[in-house]
């Protein structure tokens, strides 16, 4: 095998574990939240969280790499269930804002709790190390890759 298919193997191998475990713990994920609750929901109260609150749909639907119709749809979930509200941007009449509520902010901390739960089974201190090891370069390839779509 050439050198060339042998770093498009292992790059292709790398993205293809990251893929699974994804999977995985998406799965664990979605057996901790409510019905009506999707992961995709929770990825969207995270993001507020990490990044501020105050985005335009369309911002957060690139961020999620979702067209605006699926975005409009699970913030539609997410206002209902009074985790969100969807004001109007005051620069653009036309715009609207989305913010994180205070039950909004507390669903997604208890989820996280509950998550938490869902793991302990299975991870134990030697895959905590691998977390701790890893953690870093993965933060840093996420934002290569993040700066480079």
């Amino acid at each position: 095998m050439s050198e060339e298919n042998t770093i498009a193997a292992e790059v292709f191998g790398f993205f293809t574990e990251i893929g699974i475990i994804n999977q995985l713990s998406t799965a664990i994920l979605a057996k901790h939240l409510p019905d009506g609750i999707h992961p995709s929901h929770f990825s969207i109260l995270n993001h507020l969280v990490r990044l501020g609150d105050g985005k335009p749909p369309v911002r957060i639907a690139s961020a999620m790499q979702v067209t605006k119709n699926t975005m409009t749809h699970s913030l539609k979930v997410l206002q209902d269930r009074g985790y969100i509200t969807v004001a109007p941007d005051p620069d653009d009449g036309r715009g609207k804002l989305v913010y994180l509520t205070a039950s909004g902010r507390t669903f997604r901390n208890q989820a996280i709790a509950n998550v938490s739960e869902g793991f302990e089974h299975i991870i134990g201190p030697d895959q905590l190390g691998i977390m701790r090891r890893i953690g870093g370069d993965l933060k840093e390839m996420r934002k290569h890759l993040d700066e480079n779509r």
